[in-house]
């Protein structure tokens, strides 16, 4: 029996990614064998397809950052799973494909109840901005925050969450997002026609308590700017190389030599997960309760079949999207 899945060949184009066939294998010891129902495409996956970010994997692999599924089968001892089990792991990348083998250590599992749609947008999206609001920033009612970067998976993400928590929020996002952002509750901002600094300036005199930078570069040095003494500046935008996160933290921390009493955090939720998974597995399912009680909804772009990943991709980099794109099973598409 084999199984589908989607490779980057090379570095590239959506045009590098290809369909191919694998021969479908029974579970090593210890780990679970999980029939894929649903996963995302964002914007690290597409830095990893290009290249542009190099500290990804090397060609050929197969993207997806995250993998959400039904056990199909399961090794010898494994006890934390069992085969009809509904699964989530977050993984890097091995996602876009029809079946993924993955040691038991990895999956938390998912009511069965929730939508396939929903728990994909949560797996990364909405844990990296729940632990980036109440582990790094440890964010209070009343808190004033800037989201750069606030139409896009993670910033939608902090939006919602950000509300949950009695935030008075700030965002920056293209006027023709604004529609689908104004429902979140923050004073969004046009960054093609106004300078957010001088926004913020103007609407807060002593500066905004935290920002959260998803966008990177210039942007994290004029977030500084806004912060009022005492503040936090988090930055979470994907660095493109070892080299340019070594600068651009530099860049930074000259920053905050010119600024003094500003603080600065670089988040990354691969390397936190690494080191130490219990934070993820237990805000995740804290998350999946929130959408199951309706106190969160993640803002789905577009789904699309799990194999014509390359269209999703296409429509992401396009750069109208508001939310996160979905990859679904045909099974799970309505």
């Amino acid at each position: 029996m084999q199984y589908k899945s989607v490779v980057a060949t090379r570095k590239g184009s959506p045009d590098v990614l290809q369909i191919v066939k694998n021969d479908l294998r029974a579970p090593r010891s210890g780990e679970a064998r999980i029939r894929v129902l649903a996963t995302t495409v964002g914007r690290t996956d597409i830095g990893y397809r290009t290249g542009d970010l190099g500290l990804g994997p090397r060609p050929p692999f197969v993207p997806g950052y995250e993998v959400l599924g039904i056990v199909d089968a399961v090794g010898e001892g494994v006890t934390e799973v069992a085969p009809g089990d509904h699964v989530a792991a977050l993984i890097g990348h091995g996602g876009w494909a029809e079946y993924i083998y993955l040691g038991q250590e990895h999956w938390v599992r998912i009511p069965p109840a929730l939508g396939w749609t929903e728990a994909a947008a949560v797996v990364l999206n909405y844990v990296t901005a729940y632990q980036m609001l109440h582990r790094v920033a440890n964010v209070k009612a009343g808190d004033t925050i800037l989201v750069i970067g606030a139409s896009g998976g993670v910033g939608t993400a902090l939006l919602q969450l950000g509300q949950l928590a009695g935030l008075k929020m700030y965002g920056t996002a293209s006027r023709s997002k604004h529609a689908s952002l104004d429902r979140l509750g923050a004073t969004l901002i046009d960054y093609h026609v106004e300078d957010f600094v001088a926004v913020l300036r103007q609407a807060e005199a002593d500066g905004v308590d935290y920002v959260f930078d998803g966008v990177g570069g210039a942007y994290a040095d004029r977030g500084l700017k806004v912060l009022r003494r005492g503040g936090k500046l988090v930055e979470y935008a994907p660095s493109a190389s070892l080299g340019a996160l070594v600068l651009g933290l530099a860049k930074l921390l000259l920053a905050k030599v010119t600024t003094p009493g500003k603080s600065i955090e670089a988040y990354g939720i691969s390397a936190l997960y690494q080191m130490d998974k219990r934070p993820f597995k237990t805000d995740l399912p804290v998350l999946f309760e929130m959408v199951q009680q309706a106190k969160i909804k993640p803002l789905i772009a577009a789904t699309f079949p799990l194999l014509e990943v390359a269209k999703a991709n296409v429509l992401l980099e396009s750069g109208q999207v508001t939310g996160t794109i979905v990859l679904l099973a045909p099974e799970c598409l309505g």
